[in-house]
């Protein structure tokens, strides 16, 4: 876990610029509240506003970027009103939380627009029971959260929009299906009825902080698309705020709510999340961790005894989302997994393409793009074959069948990245073997994601020639044919079920 985080490939330093701007962004519209003389507590529902809008707005042009970021206060400002409302009426309140919380989940079944206004209006909800906010608090609430996302829409859509250099990768999810066929329908009613398990057993755990239950059964279920994919992501929240509390007793506690300090650690939090989101949730949830406990200092309630609650109520609320998707409605891994290989192979295609053209000549090729979509197309393998791979998983022959398909995958992606690196130099010269092997690297593709049969053809690999001003991409189109050739064995051989393939 430690290696991948500091060794996972950041093209174009995306996750970097990614977690600065979000610190920039947040910090810009807490320090915007306060200048306009909000409360502490009115600053975090804002500063909260701001980091949501910077971690869930993920439309594919920054036009459609901005129209989310517009629409968040439509969905957010009800959900506020409601759920201050119903503070002092438990019965209610709880069932409008989990009514929020699965029309959320459904949600995401209109892309990553829905994504993000489902995931906005559940945290509205879920700020108000963190905070105890009342309606006479909602004036202020509602002016801190507009002053907030204009602050973080000012540092994304003007003064760092660096998506108009480089446009942001769409990844679609995989095929939706219809009525209780389609994933996000069977993860709304999952999520309904393990957040309603988390609800009920974390007010056992405690009237005052059970909704923490319920967010982690939330967060569970945010970004996955199987029962295998869920499990797995339970097991790491649980593990993530495990170390996250160990160290919040050693850097928020003694803080005791110190500001400076306090906003300094808050700050290195942000930055962790947006930073380790993309390629380990344990690293994520322990920046939440850390980042929640020196809130909790700030607000004046926070001891080892409440951090040790935290624990108890994320691990109730994993155990609710365990249990819901194993027993209502499983969605199988195998769909899923299918989905991203496939799409992740026609991506390295996909980046060739536009890499051989700029060598080209063309003036408007760019495999950049595409690169950066192919990262997030293997982080969502990964999370797929999850599962398979992890170390308490019985099936030892297909757990080594998923550890080469990722191996090889990676594989391919370091060849795409050299490639995509040799087409930026304005040196580089054109040569007719590129497209040859440009059309190898399509047959090979074709026969991955084809029947089974086509997918065991064995493809030769490009040869390499010397003395050639394109020898370091030709070079590298052989790797990638390799890699290619190689994956045929893994998604296509025996043990049991293909990995891919009909």
């Amino acid at each position: 876990m430690l290696k991948r985080m500091f060794v996972a490939p950041d093209p174009g330093r995306t996750r970097l610029r990614f977690a600065s701007r979000a610190v920039l962004g947040i910090a810009g519209a807490v320090a915007v509240c306060g200048l306009a003389g909000h409360s502490l507590v009115a600053a975090i529902t804002g500063g909260l506003a701001a980091l949501l809008a910077l971690f869930t707005v993920g439309d594919a042009t920054v036009r459609g970027q901005a129209i989310t970021t517009a629409l968040l206060p439509a969905v957010g400002f009800p959900v506020l009103a409601v759920a201050a409302l119903l503070h002092d009426v438990p019965v209610a309140r709880d069932a409008a939380f989990l009514a929020v919380m699965g029309a959320g989940v459904y949600a995401r079944r209109w892309g990553p627009r829905g994504h993000s206004l489902g995931v906005f209006a559940f945290m509205m909800f879920f700020a108000t029971q963190f905070l105890h906010t009342v309606p006479r608090q909602l004036p202020e609430l509602y002016a801190a959260v507009l002053l907030s996302l204009c602050a973080a829409a000012a540092v994304r859509f003007g003064a760092w929009c660096y998506e108009r250099r480089l446009p942001p990768a769409a990844v679609p999810p995989p095929h939706p299906g219809a009525g209780l066929a389609r994933t996000t329908t069977r993860q709304a009613v999952q999520a309904v009825a393990g957040g309603a398990f988390a609800l009920a057993a974390g007010q056992v755990l405690s009237d005052q902080r059970w909704y923490w239950a319920v967010g982690a059964t939330w967060w569970v279920f945010v970004n996955t698309a199987s029962s295998g994919e869920t499990l797995v992501r339970s097991f790491r929240r649980v593990l993530g705020t495990v170390i996250g509390v160990a160290l919040g007793l050693v850097v928020a506690v003694p803080l005791n709510g110190a500001p400076v300090p306090s906003a300094l650690i808050v700050a290195v939090s942000v930055f962790g999340i947006f930073y380790t989101a993309a390629v380990s949730y344990t690293w994520m949830m322990l920046a939440v961790t850390v980042m929640a406990g020196v809130l909790y200092g700030l607000l004046g309630v926070l001891d080892p005894a409440l951090l040790a609650l935290r624990i108890a109520e994320t691990g109730v609320g994993a155990l609710g989302a365990a249990l819901a998707v194993l027993l209502i409605l499983p969605v199988t891994t195998h769909a899923t997994t299918h989905a991203w290989i496939e799409r992740a192979l026609r991506c390295v295609h996909a980046c060739t393409a536009e890499a051989a053209a700029r060598l080209a000549g063309s003036g408007t090729a760019d495999p950049a793009p595409r690169v950066a979509e192919l990262e997030q197309l293997l982080g969502k393998v990964r999370l797929s074959l999850a599962p398979l791979v992890h170390p308490m998983s019985p099936l030892r022959a297909r757990k080594e069948r998923a550890r080469q398909v990722i191996a090889l995958l990676d594989a391919c992606a370091d060849e795409v990245r050299g490639l995509a690196s040799i087409a930026a130099d304005p040196e580089a010269s054109h040569d007719d073997r590129l497209a040859a092997a440009c059309w190898r690297v399509e047959a090979a593709v074709e026969a991955l994601t084809g029947p089974a049969e086509r997918g065991r053809a064995s493809l030769g690999p490009a040869e390499v020639p010397h003395g050639s001003v394109v020898e370091p991409a030709l070079a590298h189109l052989h790797g990638l044919e390799k890699a290619l050739a190689e994956l045929a064995d893994p998604l296509h051989s025996p043990p049991r079920t293909p990995l891919i393939g009909a």
